[in-house]
């Protein structure tokens, strides 16, 4: 099959736009390559393409010069060879942290006098060669230095021998900050002095010393094989047709997503990623106030992927994706088995017992398809999981574990702002908000998102047994109208529709979306995370389409200021109505910690589902075979 134009860059063409990068005008040895991923190609090249057709690929890269503290956003055509256009960030921007300064920035700690005098000072230990450092981006709270320096400020750990969870020990009163231009600590701050907590919190298999017995061997297998074609990044399955991304930056992306029905492939979504995140802590106390980390745009969601394992992070018949990207010298960095695919039972699709009929009941068992991807970011893992389910529903989840950022509590201390989950150690309580950008595609480009409110009606003589209430629907037509945020009085679900496109019925053809756990921010709008994380104002913010408007918080939120991405841009108040338009949608989970979420925190789900609601004329699931039973089966199973 031939390469759609919206699959990610291959390994060569990663080698081939370094090459191209290294032979620029004023790159040097102080010169990092933050990223390089496709340039995807305007819309209306890919509406004429056609398999088979030839390719024109286009890379981005985004370059930082540690000399000048300057950035610089390139186009590259790889067709060609060349780059297409240079241009700078704005003064003071700054790219994500690339892979190379995570370590750098710890090397450079654990060698800084300043750092060991510290460290010897107060624990009475010399050797840092058990040292665990946390990179930890600065945020921007106004100073001079946050806008004219490449900043860290690390979170430091003691491991009391090889092995040990080390974030069990956190060094809470030292604080270096660093200039990771010139990898140079250039001071280390002091809040006091905590002890170090006593127990190990071990997690590891190899340090534990027994498990639970019992658990007898689950075998998931496909003697034929899956249900799913799989060619390069070009998914087929059941009735879904898409095609896979990926990038150093947003991870795990969804392309051209399509529903095959009665011969024709219908559009629903054009792209669906993952645009920003943000996770603030709620203690402010000096050495946590801080913490408010943009995992995306500060760190790269697909550079912190993980190498999936089978059997551990996917079971069943799997097939797997690797990711190539560079590290900021421009070094090949594959991260293999970075996405997984496979297929899961999930229970009941639907089912009817008419005791009238001699074959009853009439049972469809539901399979779905999972394309998922982890990311660990420091001290917490995400797992970002796509659901496509064979009656037409799109889910997303989230699935949050890893360890707790973890603080220092003084003896007989009950922090307010905590919860103390060992002796001297505690969790501070934190949030973890989501932002995810859906560029929709509803049987065509112009489309409408409409607000459903269910209210109840009206007391009078047509609700004469005062049990009436409807659905109200709301055309959204401005930008400034469309921000809205959860109703629990009123059941708010959101609805993308196509006006031109009908249904057997005569309704415009349409998915609702309907959101799953949710929360508010807790922080004063005046908060410095705040003003730079925008997005979180908002549940949901509607957008007419522009191809320059791809992350929430803006382009660099690393070391930001106040106001970028949705905020600005919605502040137009453009029309949205009946074109061609982007749902971004904020979702978040307040975590307040428990003892049971230590030392490795089970896993929490959050997300939200699409499902077709007048895009079909009846429930495209009713042509699902029926399961074939083995012959010692006496009953289905209901799951």
């Amino acid at each position: 099959m031939s390469l759609h134009p919206l699959e990610p860059l291959s390994s060569a063409e990663v080698t081939q736009a370094v090459e191209v990068l290294r032979a620029m005008p004023g790159h040097t040895d102080t010169t990092r390559i933050i990223s390089v991923m496709l340039e995807e190609p305007p819309k209306s090249e890919v509406w004429r393409w056609k398999a088979g057709d030839p390719v024109r690929r286009r890379a981005e890269a985004v370059l930082f010069d540690n000399a000048s503290n300057r950035g610089s956003h390139v186009l590259l055509d790889l067709s060609a060879g060349c780059a297409e256009s240079v241009h700078p960030m704005p003064a003071g921007a700054q790219p994500t942290l690339s892979v190379d300064e995570q370590t750098e920035c710890e090397a450079a700690v654990i060698a800084s006098p300043a750092f060991r005098e510290a460290l010897e000072r107060q624990y009475g230990v010399s050797d840092t060669s058990l040292v665990m450092v946390d990179i930890w981006s600065a945020g921007n709270y106004g100073g001079d230095e946050d806008q004219t320096r490449r900043l860290a400020r690390p979170l430091c750990f003691l491991r009391s021998e090889p092995g040990e969870n080390g974030y069990a020990h956190p060094i809470e009163g030292i604080r270096p900050v660093v200039d990771l231009n010139t990898m140079e600590v250039l001071r280390v701050e002091e809040y006091g002095t905590w002890p170090l907590p006593p127990e190990p919190w071990d997690y590891a298999a190899n340090r534990l010393s027994g498990f639970r017995n019992g658990i007898k061997p689950l075998t998931i297998t496909q003697p034929d094989g899956p249900s799913f074609e799989l060619h390069g990044h070009q998914m087929a399955w059941q009735n879904w047709r898409f095609v896979i991304g990926f990038n150093a930056r947003e991870g795990l992306t969804i392309h051209d997503l399509r529903y095959a029905d009665q011969g024709r492939e219908r559009p629903i979504l054009y792209r669906a990623s993952l645009t920003e995140m943000v996770v603030p802590y709620g203690d402010p106390r000096p050495t946590q106030a801080r913490k408010n980390a943009f995992d995306v745009g500060e760190y790269g969601m697909g550079m912190c992927a993980n190498s999936l394992r089978l059997g551990c992070d996917c079971l069943g018949h799997i097939e797997y994706l690797d990711a190539h990207l560079c590290d900021s010298r421009g070094r090949a960095l594959t991260i293999g088995n970075a996405i997984c695919i496979h297929e899961e039972d999930y229970g009941i699709l639907w089912k009817h017992t008419d005791r009238r009929l001699p074959d009853a009941p009439e049972v469809r068992r539901s399979r779905r398809l999972v394309v998922s991807s982890v990311s660990t970011v420091e001290n917490y893992e995400y797992g970002f999981f796509w659901y496509f389910y064979q009656d037409g529903n799109i889910q997303f989840e989230i699935k949050l574990t890893g360890i707790l950022s973890l603080g220092a509590a003084c003896p007989g201390e009950k922090p307010r702002h905590g919860t103390m989950i060992a002796p001297l150690l505690y969790a501070p309580n934190h949030q973890h908000f989501f932002n995810v950008r859906l560029d929709l595609n509803i049987e065509g480009q112009n489309n409408t998102v409409q607000q459903l409110d269910v209210l109840a009606d009206p007391l009078d003589d047509k609700n004469p047994y005062q049990n009436a209430f409807h659905v109200e629907p709301t055309n959204l037509k401005t930008e400034v109208q469309a921000r809205a945020n959860l109703c629990l009085e009123t059941a708010r679900t959101w609805k993308f529709i196509n006006p031109a496109v009908k249904n057997a019925v005569g309704d415009p053809v349409g998915y609702k979306f309907i959101p799953g756990d949710n929360a508010v921010p807790f922080a004063s709008p005046e908060a410095w995370w705040r003003k730079r994380a925008g997005f979180v104002d908002n549940h949901v913010w509607v957008t007419p389409f522009e191809a320059g408007e791809r992350y929430a918080a803006g382009d660099y939120p690393n070391q930001s200021g106040a106001g970028a991405g949705l905020v600005a841009w919605t502040a137009a108040d453009r029309a949205i109505e009946n074109t061609d338009i982007v749902f971004w949608y904020t979702f978040g989970h307040t975590h307040v910690p428990r003892a049971e979420d230590a030392p490795v925190m089970p896993t929490t789900y959050i997300g939200f589902t699409l499902k077709p609601n007048g895009f079909f004329n009846q429930n495209p699931s009713n042509d699902v075979p029926p399961s074939d039973l083995p012959a010692k089966s006496h009953a289905c199973c209901h799951t």
